[in-house]
């Protein structure tokens, strides 16, 4: 699933795309028409270096120059939406330290809830033995895991006291391209409420297993991981999560810069409510391997549809269709095309993924299935999810 071929770039594609794991309807698209080398901001230890001050650089004033007085304006009153909006959430925002058996990491989270429910990455917490956060203010408190979420890159953790900011969670179907966003947290773990400027990029991306990622070019560092994405409104739209850093296509690896990616409100609300309610998050499963189509896929297999869920089994022989999956029980075949849960049609903007997201394991869903020309409809019960690590 892992091995790079030299193709052309559509069968490179094709191929890509059927290497497939066996996930939540199948799994998603890594990183569109080339391999992505995606960096997880986990923290890394920085060392600070003095630089001397150079003599011939210090600044002087000439004996002949006139001294001009500035004159000092009036104070600005009125806050600009950005820094009004850092000032309402910036409290909110920690840095997580996960001391492991391998030594010390940090990144980000932000407060949630006035019981000290803290939400960050699931990799930022990953293999802690020990988990603390440290607050705007540099005071430090122990925290606890409550639980994570490995496919959406989520975890809580939860701290004792009280609490100096609640950060306010916005809705992040409303946010377009183009609009303004704020980063806020720890790069490299010493800069600690560090906030960079940038606009959504793009909405709905998928990179790797993670689907629905807002996209933005606000700078996001190692240390970056579980801060808050925010809007104008000081409303937590996303939850930073990765960065892609460079492009392998055809061997190469031109650097690449801002490609900032963070979990949208839409998903990790959810997550967030399960894991603080049970501490684990139960997803559907429906079991099969599938080729999102789009214009090229359906050229190439020459489809009938320019959406959908391409049934086909894996580049290493894996089947299309796990044996013994809700799939599998409902009769669904290789060769299929899903196009449908619910009379919700598989779009751009819609993947099965997304779809499957919508309901409960157990439940009874129809699938509507494009099968020889002719669109069939089949109920499916969801099985569930086995645990993601």
């Amino acid at each position: 699933m892992e091995q790079s071929y030299r193709t052309n770039p559509l069968l490179l594609l094709v191929m890509l795309l059927l290497g497939l794991f066996i996930g939540i309807g199948g799994g998603a698209v890594a990183g569109g028409f080339t391999a992505l080398m995606v960096s997880r901001q986990q923290a890394t230890a920085s060392t600070m270096l003095a630089q001397p001050v150079r003599a011939d650089l210090a600044t002087t004033e000439l004996a002949t120059q006139p001294t001009v007085q500035a004159e000092r304006s009036a104070p600005n009153t009125t806050l600009s939406p950005a820094v009004a909006a850092v000032q309402q959430v910036g409290p909110a925002v920690v840095t997580v330290l996960n001391r492991s058996a391998t030594g010390m990491g940090s990144g980000s989270g932000v407060i949630v809830s006035e019981d000290g429910y803290i939400i960050t990455n699931n990799h930022v917490i990953q293999g802690a033995t020990q988990l603390a956060v440290v607050f705007a203010d540099s005071s430090r408190r122990e925290a606890e895991l409550i639980g994570a979420d490995a496919l959406n890159d989520i975890a809580i953790i939860r701290v004792n006291g009280d609490m100096p900011a609640v950060a306010k969670i916005g809705d992040a179907a409303a946010l377009q391209p183009g609009e303004q966003v704020l980063a806020i947290g720890s790069p490299l773990g010493n800069f600690r409420n560090t906030v960079t400027s940038g606009v959504v990029s793009a909405l709905n991306r998928s990179v790797g297993s993670m689907e629905g990622l807002i996209q933005t070019d606000a700078a996001i560092n190692s240390g970056n991981s579980g801060g808050p994405l925010i809007n104008l409104n000081g409303e937590v739209v996303g939850i930073n999560t990765l960065v892609v850093r460079s492009d392998f296509d055809f061997g190469s690896s031109a650097p690449v810069e801002g490609l900032g990616f963070a979990v949208p409100s839409t998903i990790f609300r959810s997550v967030m409510d399960q894991l603080i309610t049970t501490g684990e998050v139960r997803y559907p499963f429906l079991g099969v391997r599938y080729l999102p189509i789009d214009g090229n896929v359906a050229a190439e297999f020459e489809l009938p549809v320019q959406n959908g869920a391409f049934i086909q089994s894996g580049l290493r022989g894996q089947a299309a269709v796990e044996p013994g999956s809700a799939a599998d029980r409902a009769g669904i075949r290789e060769g299929d095309i899903i196009t449908a849960i619910d009379s919700v049609r598989i779009d751009y903007n819609t993947s099965l993924r997304q779809l499957l997201l919508r309901h409960t394991p157990g439940e009874t869903v129809k699938v509507t299935v494009l099968r020889d020309g002719t669109e069939i409809t089949l109920d499916v019960v969801l099985g569930e999810r086995p645990t993601v690590r």
